[in-house]
Protein backbone atom coordinates (compact mmCIF):
# COMPACT_ATOMS: atom_id res chain seq x y z
CA UNK A 1 0.00 0.00 0.00
CA UNK A 2 1.51 3.61 -1.18
CA UNK A 3 1.09 5.34 1.91
CA UNK A 4 2.67 8.63 0.10
CA UNK A 5 -0.04 11.84 0.22
CA UNK A 6 -1.99 12.81 -2.87
CA UNK A 7 -1.44 15.89 -3.88
CA UNK A 8 -4.63 17.79 -4.24
CA UNK A 9 -4.67 21.30 -6.17
CA UNK A 10 -7.54 23.48 -4.84
CA UNK A 11 -8.41 26.50 -7.39
CA UNK A 12 -10.13 29.12 -5.88
CA UNK A 13 -7.72 28.24 -2.56
CA UNK A 14 -7.28 32.18 -1.49
CA UNK A 15 -11.33 32.52 -1.53
CA UNK A 16 -13.53 32.01 1.94
CA UNK A 17 -13.89 28.50 0.97
CA UNK A 18 -11.21 27.77 -0.59
CA UNK A 19 -9.11 28.43 2.33
CA UNK A 20 -11.05 26.33 4.51
CA UNK A 21 -10.67 23.48 2.52
CA UNK A 22 -6.98 23.98 2.42
CA UNK A 23 -6.53 23.88 5.88
CA UNK A 24 -8.39 20.84 5.76
CA UNK A 25 -6.45 19.24 3.27
CA UNK A 26 -3.35 20.57 5.21
CA UNK A 27 -4.57 18.53 8.42
CA UNK A 28 -5.04 15.16 6.72
CA UNK A 29 -3.52 12.40 6.58
CA UNK A 30 -4.48 11.25 3.17
CA UNK A 31 -3.70 14.98 1.41
CA UNK A 32 -1.29 17.68 0.81
CA UNK A 33 -2.57 21.01 -0.47
CA UNK A 34 -1.54 23.22 -3.06
CA UNK A 35 -3.15 26.23 -3.41
CA UNK A 36 -3.66 27.53 -6.63
CA UNK A 37 -3.68 31.58 -6.51
CA UNK A 38 -3.64 34.24 -8.92
CA UNK A 39 -0.55 36.24 -7.62
CA UNK A 40 2.78 36.17 -6.14
CA UNK A 41 1.42 37.88 -2.54
CA UNK A 42 -1.56 35.06 -1.90
CA UNK A 43 1.10 32.51 -3.18
CA UNK A 44 3.71 34.08 -0.35
CA UNK A 45 0.78 34.09 2.05
CA UNK A 46 -0.02 30.42 1.66
CA UNK A 47 3.71 29.43 2.01
CA UNK A 48 4.18 30.96 5.06
CA UNK A 49 1.54 28.66 6.25
CA UNK A 50 3.21 25.36 5.01
CA UNK A 51 0.91 25.05 2.04
CA UNK A 52 2.62 25.01 -1.63
CA UNK A 53 1.19 27.54 -3.33
CA UNK A 54 1.19 27.61 -7.64
CA UNK A 55 0.21 30.96 -9.60
CA UNK A 56 -2.07 30.27 -12.41
CA UNK A 57 -4.95 31.83 -13.79
CA UNK A 58 -8.04 30.74 -15.05
CA UNK A 59 -7.89 32.57 -18.49
CA UNK A 60 -4.65 31.66 -19.40
CA UNK A 61 -3.01 27.96 -19.64
CA UNK A 62 -2.97 25.82 -16.96
CA UNK A 63 -0.66 22.90 -18.27
CA UNK A 64 1.88 24.17 -15.30
CA UNK A 65 -0.70 24.03 -12.50
CA UNK A 66 -1.78 20.19 -12.77
CA UNK A 67 1.83 19.17 -12.92
CA UNK A 68 2.18 15.92 -10.42
CA UNK A 69 -1.56 16.86 -9.23
CA UNK A 70 -3.13 13.79 -8.61
CA UNK A 71 -6.80 15.33 -7.93
CA UNK A 72 -8.41 18.71 -8.14
CA UNK A 73 -11.53 20.75 -6.31
CA UNK A 74 -12.50 23.72 -7.94
CA UNK A 75 -13.95 25.85 -5.48
CA UNK A 76 -12.94 29.53 -7.87
CA UNK A 77 -15.65 32.14 -8.62
CA UNK A 78 -15.50 35.74 -9.89
CA UNK A 79 -18.16 36.48 -7.21
CA UNK A 80 -20.33 37.64 -10.67
CA UNK A 81 -17.63 40.11 -11.87
CA UNK A 82 -16.70 37.53 -14.71
CA UNK A 83 -18.76 34.83 -15.06
CA UNK A 84 -18.23 33.63 -18.31
CA UNK A 85 -14.42 33.96 -18.25
CA UNK A 86 -13.64 32.31 -14.81
CA UNK A 87 -16.78 30.24 -13.74
CA UNK A 88 -17.43 28.94 -17.22
CA UNK A 89 -14.48 28.95 -19.59
CA UNK A 90 -12.08 28.62 -16.60
CA UNK A 91 -13.54 25.71 -15.41
CA UNK A 92 -13.55 24.02 -18.59
CA UNK A 93 -10.06 25.04 -18.87
CA UNK A 94 -9.09 23.23 -15.79
CA UNK A 95 -10.94 20.38 -16.70
CA UNK A 96 -9.26 20.27 -20.02
CA UNK A 97 -5.55 21.12 -18.16
CA UNK A 98 -6.47 18.10 -15.30
CA UNK A 99 -7.77 15.61 -18.41
CA UNK A 100 -4.11 16.09 -20.13
CA UNK A 101 -2.32 15.22 -16.91
CA UNK A 102 -4.17 12.45 -15.97
CA UNK A 103 -5.63 13.73 -13.06
CA UNK A 104 -7.84 11.50 -10.94
CA UNK A 105 -10.70 13.04 -9.98
CA UNK A 106 -12.42 16.37 -10.33
CA UNK A 107 -14.26 18.22 -7.51
CA UNK A 108 -16.39 20.74 -8.74
CA UNK A 109 -18.20 23.16 -6.47
CA UNK A 110 -21.13 24.03 -8.38
CA UNK A 111 -24.76 25.51 -7.05
CA UNK A 112 -28.32 24.03 -6.55
CA UNK A 113 -30.22 25.97 -9.05
CA UNK A 114 -27.67 24.78 -11.97
CA UNK A 115 -29.54 21.89 -12.98
CA UNK A 116 -32.54 24.74 -13.82
CA UNK A 117 -30.73 27.94 -14.51
CA UNK A 118 -34.43 29.71 -15.72
CA UNK A 119 -35.39 29.29 -12.29
CA UNK A 120 -33.67 32.26 -11.00
CA UNK A 121 -34.38 35.69 -12.53
CA UNK A 122 -31.47 37.05 -10.17
CA UNK A 123 -28.82 34.09 -10.91
CA UNK A 124 -29.67 33.02 -14.08
CA UNK A 125 -26.32 33.78 -16.08
CA UNK A 126 -24.18 32.49 -13.11
CA UNK A 127 -26.59 29.44 -12.98
CA UNK A 128 -26.29 29.10 -16.22
CA UNK A 129 -22.17 29.51 -16.44
CA UNK A 130 -22.43 26.18 -13.86
CA UNK A 131 -24.41 24.45 -15.84
CA UNK A 132 -21.82 24.51 -18.69
CA UNK A 133 -19.14 24.30 -16.42
CA UNK A 134 -20.87 21.11 -15.07
CA UNK A 135 -21.99 19.62 -18.25
CA UNK A 136 -18.59 19.90 -19.68
CA UNK A 137 -17.05 18.16 -16.63
CA UNK A 138 -19.64 15.05 -17.24
CA UNK A 139 -18.15 15.28 -20.51
CA UNK A 140 -14.67 15.15 -20.29
CA UNK A 141 -14.58 11.44 -19.29
CA UNK A 142 -12.51 12.46 -15.95
CA UNK A 143 -13.86 11.07 -12.83
CA UNK A 144 -15.46 13.55 -10.82
CA UNK A 145 -17.74 14.62 -7.72
CA UNK A 146 -20.58 17.57 -8.59
CA UNK A 147 -21.38 19.08 -4.95
CA UNK A 148 -24.50 21.80 -5.42
CA UNK A 149 -25.05 23.54 -2.27
CA UNK A 150 -27.69 26.59 -1.52
CA UNK A 151 -27.24 29.25 -0.15
CA UNK A 152 -23.59 29.40 1.67
CA UNK A 153 -23.71 31.13 4.73
CA UNK A 154 -20.27 32.02 7.45
CA UNK A 155 -21.48 30.86 10.06
CA UNK A 156 -19.88 27.47 12.37
CA UNK A 157 -20.75 23.95 10.50
CA UNK A 158 -22.60 21.42 12.21
CA UNK A 159 -21.42 18.32 10.57
CA UNK A 160 -24.91 17.81 9.42
CA UNK A 161 -26.80 17.87 6.35
CA UNK A 162 -29.13 16.84 3.84
CA UNK A 163 -28.36 15.34 0.67
CA UNK A 164 -30.34 14.32 -2.31
CA UNK A 165 -29.94 14.20 -6.05
CA UNK A 166 -32.78 16.90 -6.02
CA UNK A 167 -33.71 18.34 -3.12
CA UNK A 168 -36.45 20.71 -3.96
CA UNK A 169 -36.13 23.65 -2.02
CA UNK A 170 -34.17 26.34 -1.12
CA UNK A 171 -32.06 26.45 1.71
CA UNK A 172 -28.86 27.33 3.24
CA UNK A 173 -25.37 25.58 4.17
CA UNK A 174 -22.00 26.58 5.94
CA UNK A 175 -18.76 27.23 4.11
CA UNK A 176 -17.15 24.68 6.73
CA UNK A 177 -19.29 21.90 6.09
CA UNK A 178 -19.46 22.40 1.94
CA UNK A 179 -15.90 21.94 2.07
CA UNK A 180 -15.75 19.11 4.56
CA UNK A 181 -17.94 17.40 2.01
CA UNK A 182 -15.47 18.68 -0.82
CA UNK A 183 -13.08 17.21 0.99
CA UNK A 184 -14.90 14.12 1.79
CA UNK A 185 -15.23 13.63 -1.90
CA UNK A 186 -12.09 13.51 -3.06
CA UNK A 187 -11.99 9.73 -2.33
CA UNK A 188 -12.65 7.51 -4.82
CA UNK A 189 -15.54 5.48 -3.82
CA UNK A 190 -17.83 8.41 -2.35
CA UNK A 191 -19.88 10.01 -4.82
CA UNK A 192 -17.87 8.77 -7.89
CA UNK A 193 -19.48 10.50 -10.88
CA UNK A 194 -22.22 11.52 -9.22
CA UNK A 195 -24.23 15.35 -8.92
CA UNK A 196 -25.77 16.09 -5.46
CA UNK A 197 -27.43 19.14 -3.27
CA UNK A 198 -26.83 19.45 0.17
CA UNK A 199 -28.46 22.07 2.77
CA UNK A 200 -28.21 22.18 6.51
CA UNK A 201 -29.63 18.50 7.77
CA UNK A 202 -29.54 16.24 10.54
CA UNK A 203 -27.61 13.48 9.08
CA UNK A 204 -23.75 13.28 9.97
CA UNK A 205 -21.81 13.99 6.51
CA UNK A 206 -19.91 11.10 6.17
CA UNK A 207 -22.99 8.87 7.05
CA UNK A 208 -25.01 10.81 3.97
CA UNK A 209 -22.61 10.56 1.73
CA UNK A 210 -22.32 7.05 2.21
CA UNK A 211 -26.00 5.91 2.17
CA UNK A 212 -26.58 8.42 -0.79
Amino acid sequence: MNNEKQNILIAGANGTTGKIITNLLKESEDYKPIAMVRNQEQKDYFEQQNVSAVVADLETDLSHAVKNVDKVIFAAGSKGENIIGVDQEGAKRLIDAAKNADVKKFVMLSSMGADNPSGSDQLEDYLRAKQNADDYLKASNLHYSIVRPGSLTDTEGIGRIQLKEKIGNPGNISRADVAEILVEVLEDDIMQNQVFEILAGEVLIKEALVSA
